[in-house]
């Protein structure tokens, strides 16, 4: 009798490379061999969303990790390699970054552990918010705003921030590339001393420990070697408190660069090419004037007698014109009042609280007894300070050049709009018509300052002037500015310079009045990074390898089975604080399943550290009552929780017409006192599977746990013990069953039987009686789909 409740199932277009239950709700991510991210819902299988491939994050999705509230969903991309991190809400990415080689696993654990500093650091986590101003929303109307910042509701961004309790992100790619990211953005960790492509791996959730499998190329002849490796991670546990309190200003830190870095990119897409026209027309019209008078002197000569020259009234009347000039002038005034906005609410917002955090730290930082042995560098964050200083003045200098641009370009256009009304014998309004002496030396001052012709500037711009100077700091083009502000007769830029003293002073930020805007972000961007990868680099050097165990050889295979899908699996018991390992040895014992456990504390052991357990008979005889005794081989095992194994069983000689099974192992009937003292004496100069004959095996005999998958070639399990529910996926990858796990509460298997007599009484629906050869065709399924396959149906995430 079936002991599971089926909820839904579907034949999917694409095969399935990676499967994952949200650990808080009923939702299953999966990512299939199109490059696509789907969310789907645990009943009938809907789909809630999908995340097509692009360009610009990867097409190629090599693993999948939920974060441990259930909010956010991480994966890798190994043609990019880069780690998205995704909302569950709606198919957007919040955050992304690069690694240096492709992900091959990962997985995103949870802290568990209590203390009172870590109390009183979680309730005061807030204060940062108490004193600083909340960041703006970052307008909506420009192309490039990431959603996370321009939210009505701006707490996105505290969504991507998270619980305060701390959460690591942990990757595994290939040559032993191993990294811990705090909050799932900071690097805590680059670990080194593994050998081997990841297979799979698991911190465990008192940070003492991290368990590692590897894929080691043994020969040229494609044999490859799994290798169970177990690491101290003994500095993360000691210092708790204080990476979490390292790593969550170094979050903080990383989300304002994201933020800074947007509001720049609003404010070069709130700049139009349109306010290069000035000077295209100038450049044209050097290039075309016959006569040896320069621009400036033409201008000159229109200002102080009122006329111009034929050609510059061609240039003014017939290219320019006066609704041109007008258009131009409204334009200027508009863009440079909306990039002035943003550096005021948005780029000095983001600076001052970059400041905030960086100060926050420094001070952490010189505590030597509690930071210094995670490599916190009081010197490198001073260095972070006053390049986020250098920045802020930048910023400044680019407020004060708006300013004076927009005062010098209002007076020029009012002028230069009457001058050329006159020249078209128009009407001029009386109050256009009055200009003061103080106008006149106005104008004349900025015909002076921007209407020199700069032959170099040519040959390297392809253009004679540069009259508009805001878009020098807003384009990426250049490290120097094609014309910086004049500094001459400044005062305290004078006092600077010639001060040897205050020069070199650490309370003053340098200035770098010939430089952009982009580098010195950039300049600011590269000092922070530097100051942020110097703790993973020493807590990485402290991680050190305190297992190494060769667990069986295993022959590179050629089928198109997904590396993420296989054995070994591994679990972290947080109640017990232990390491387990699941896998299968098939060459040497096709119908055994190992289980190999090892205390977080590696210092520490537990008994039983292997087991393999084998499957009796406990299938009804009604099915194939020809057999007596029944050997079955685990194709598939995942724990359900702490004290149960969810396995997929086959029978170890397979005919047409037997079924798979789907079941549930307690390990309480693995783990018993009988037996206690035959131990596995492991001889380290072999390998398991050399040694399997003396493993200690227990054979267990499923009571009502498990239910018979008919028509179904099932293959791979994911589930998830917290909402009880697991996914069947078929060995074409395209088949997935879903089923409610333990169907009443109060656990009564008597009521439970019941009420799957009666399902099944009530007869399976026809159209998912196939047989398992069409639904296992790679080809996929055609007109014998179900019903409810051939259309998508996007839900959303409320019930």
């Amino acid at each position: 009798m079936p002991a599971f409740r089926q909820v839904g199932e579907k034949q999917l277009p694409q095969e399935v490379v990676f499967m994952a239950w949200s650990p808080k709700r009923d939702l299953i991510a999966l990512a299939n061999r199109a490059g696509e991210v789907l969310l789907h819902r645990l009943a009938n299988f809907q789909r809630v969303w999908s995340l097509p491939p692009n360009e610009n994050t990867g097409k190629e999705v090599t693993a999948l990790a939920w974060r441990p509230d259930g909010k956010i969903l991480a994966f890798g991309l190994t043609d990019t390699k880069r780690i998205i991190l995704c909302d569950v809400e709606k198919p957007e990415s919040l955050h992304s970054f690069s690694v240096d080689t492709s992900i091959t696993y990962m997985h995103w654990m949870e802290v568990t552990e209590e203390s009172s500093v870590l109390t009183s650091f979680y309730n005061a986590e807030d204060e940062s918010n108490l004193l600083l101003p909340k960041l703006p929303a970052l307008p909506k109307n420009y192309s490039t705003t990431a959603k996370i910042f321009s939210e009505e509701k701006s707490d996105e961004i505290m969504k991507l921030l998270g619980d305060v309790r701390l959460n690591a992100l942990v990757l595994g790619g290939s040559s032993g590339f191993i990294e811990i990211y705090a909050y799932g953005m900071f690097k805590i960790a680059r670990v080194t001393g593994v050998a081997g492509s990841c297979r799979g791996i698991c911190l465990s959730s008192d940070l003492k420990s991290l368990s590692v499998i590897t894929e080691i190329q043994v020969s040229s002849d494609s044999e490859t070697e799994i290798t169970y490796f177990q690491l101290d991670t003994r500095l993360l546990s000691s210092y708790l408190p204080e990476v979490t309190r390292m790593a969550r200003k170094f979050t903080h830190i990383s989300t304002l660069l994201q933020y800074i870095k947007l509001s720049l990119t609003c404010m070069c897409e709130a700049w139009e090419e349109i306010l290069m026209q000035m000077d295209s027309r100038l450049t044209k019209f050097v290039q075309e004037k016959n006569t040896t008078t320069s621009v400036q002197d033409e201008f000159m000569q229109l200002l102080l007698w009122g006329k111009a020259s034929l050609e510059l009234q061609a240039l003014l009347m017939n290219q320019l014109t006066v609704k041109g000039l007008k258009k131009l002038g409204q334009s200027i005034e508009s863009s440079y009042s909306s990039i002035q906005k943003l550096v005021i609410s948005h780029l000095q917002s983001g600076s001052e609280a970059l400041l905030y955090h960086l100060s926050e730290l420094k001070g952490m930082a010189l505590w030597k007894q509690k930071y210094e042995s995670l490599g916190l560098d009081a010197s490198g964050i001073e260095e972070a300070i006053t390049a986020v200083g250098s920045f802020i003045l930048k910023a400044n200098e680019l407020l004060q050049v708006i300013d004076s641009s927009m005062k010098n370009f209002k007076a020029f256009f009012r002028w230069l709009y009457v001058a050329m009304l006159r020249m078209s014998e128009d009407h001029v309004l009386p109050e256009l018509n009055k200009m003061t002496q103080k106008d006149i030396t106005f104008v004349a001052d900025f015909l002076t300052e921007h209407f020199n012709e700069a032959p170099e500037l040519y040959n390297r711009k392809g253009k004679y002037f540069n009259v508009e100077r805001v878009g020098q700091y807003l384009k990426d083009e250049d490290d120097d500015l094609v014309s910086p502000p004049n500094t001459e007769g400044n005062q305290w830029f004078n006092f600077l310079k010639n001060s040897t003293h205050l020069k070199e002073s650490p309370l003053l930020f340098p200035y770098y009045p010939e430089k952009s805007l982009h580098f010195v972000k950039r300049q600011m961007e590269g000092v922070i990074d530097q100051c942020l990868q110097k703790p993973a680099d020493v807590i990485g050097k402290s991680v050190h390898q305190a297992v190494c165990m060769s667990l069986y050889k295993t022959s590179l295979s050629e089928d198109s089975t997904p590396q993420l899908f296989k054995l070994p699996f591994l679990w972290n018991d947080k109640t017990s604080n232990i390491h387990y390992v699941l896998f299968t040895m098939l060459e040497n014992s096709i119908s055994k399943i190992y289980i190999l456990r090892r205390h977080t504390d590696t210092s520490r052991s537990v008994s039983n550290g292997i087991l393999a357990v084998e499957f009796g008979n406990f299938l009804n005889n009604s099915i194939n009552e020809s057999s007596d005794s029944r050997c079955y081989s685990c194709l598939d095992a995942h724990f359900y929780d702490d004290e149960t194994v969810t396995v997929v069983l086959k029978e170890s000689v397979e005919q047409e017409g037997k079924e798979r099974v789907l079941a549930q192992l307690p390990l309480s009937s693995v783990y018993t006192d009988e037996d206690q003292d035959r131990e596995l004496i492991w001889d380290s100069t072999k390998r398991l599977d050399e040694q399997s004959g003396e493993i200690p095996t227990r054979t267990v005999f499923l009571e009502n746990q498990w239910r018979v998958l008919e028509n179904m070639k099932a293959q791979y399990v994911s589930v998830n013990g917290i909402r009880k529910v697991s996914c069947v996926l078929s060995s074409n990858l395209r088949h997935v069953r879903v089923f409610e796990m333990d169907v009443e509460d109060d656990g009564e298997v008597e009521e439970e039987e019941e009420e799957e007599t009666t399902q099944i009484a009530a007869g399976e629906p026809d159209e998912l009686n196939q047989s398992a050869d069409n639904q296992d065709n790679a080809c996929g399924a055609s007109a014998e789909e179900l019903p409810d396959e051939t259309e998508e149906h996007e839900s959303s995430l409320d019930p």
